[in-house]
């Protein structure tokens, strides 16, 4: 099969080592970023594995990336999200415990923290300063590893945290943009809005046209292969979305009606809880033992959060037979 978006020409001095780690079950990429004649790397999106069915959480595609990062001799300067994920776990704590570096992520994380905890009705109390990181991330803040500099942009809409992170002459989208045969990402998570998607994405369709757009995810659309990367000129050209034809009036149009349609993600409930707290597990208040918790009825079901409602009649009936 053709590959629809060819590989995207480098940028001599200035374009870092990529190399992507894909996780099928959830289609996430993550990514270690090498600052080029040095072994100073950053980590971006880093995965663990869940099982929803048997809520086991595990670590092998966490571990890949230890194993690639120690026999590569890297040394890691940073682990960085680009938003609060809805759809995996993050390995971010686990990585750090086991290769160092910083945990870093949009300053707005403090907005989704205190969504997430209304979600969750403080069962597993969150502190909602953004504490759990290392640092916290502000548009256009500039981070230094090797000879390369990070460049962190702020682009809300998917959440009201999402950054986007410019190293060289690779930009790293989150899921601000999927690839051009997807389009962008849904935006009806608390506090994510369609306009404020589009203007960031405009943004970002300002680079340079030959910058590489990495995306956090690739569902492989019509069972083509995989497929992550395309050039900032591929995406002004061909995104199905937000290509330069499309006006602002009617990209919002379209991405509202699409999310209307849309259930919750699989992996949403277990993954908001422990990706506010940086990668780590929320702990059962009594035997400190890691928990991960589902609130009834809080996502698809507003207004029947009582047994009463839910299954109507059962105390009744249960009531007789006493």
């Amino acid at each position: 099969m053709d590959e629809p978006f060819p590989n995207v020409a480098k940028t001599a001095a200035t374009a870092p080592h990529v190399e992507a780690f894909f996780d099928a079950a959830t289609s996430t990429l993550t990514y270690v970023v090498t600052s080029p004649g040095t072994r100073h790397c950053v980590i971006i999106d880093p995965v663990l594995d869940n099982d929803s069915s048997s809520a086991a959480v595990s670590k092998v595609s966490a571990d890949t990336v230890v194993r690639y990062v120690r026999e590569n001799r890297l040394s890691v300067a940073y682990i960085l999200e680009t938003h609060v994920h809805a759809d995996h776990l993050s390995g971010a704590h686990y990585l750090r415990q086991n290769l160092g570096g910083l945990v870093g992520i949009g300053a707005e994380i403090t907005e989704v923290q205190s969504a997430v905890a209304e979600i969750y009705s403080d069962a597993s109390p969150l502190a909602p300063g953004g504490s759990q990181f290392d640092i916290l991330l502000e548009d256009e803040r500039t981070l230094t590893f090797g000879c390369l500099d990070i460049r962190v942009l702020h682009v809300p809409g998917h959440t009201p945290a999402c950054v986007a992170y410019l190293i060289g002459d690779a930009l790293f989208a989150g899921d601000t943009l999927f690839m051009p045969d997807t389009g962008t990402a849904r935006c009806d998570f608390p506090g994510g809005d369609a306009r404020s998607l589009y203007r960031s994405i405009q943004r970002l369709l300002r680079l340079p046209e030959t910058t590489r757009v990495f995306v956090c995810h690739d569902y492989q659309p019509n069972g083509r292969s995989l497929q992550y990367v395309a050039s900032i000129k591929t995406h002004r050209d061909h995104n199905v979305h937000v290509n330069e034809t499309v006006s602002e009036a009617s990209f919002v149009t379209m991405r509202c009606q699409r999310d209307a349609g849309l259930g919750p993600p699989k992996l949403m409930l277990p993954s908001l809880q422990v990706n506010v707290r940086g990668g780590t597990l929320p702990r059962h208040p009594i035997t400190g033992e890691p928990i991960l918790y589902l609130p009834v009825n809080k996502l698809g079901a507003a207004g029947t959060r009582d047994i009463q409602d839910i299954f109507p009649g059962q105390h009744a009936s249960a009531d007789l037979t006493d």
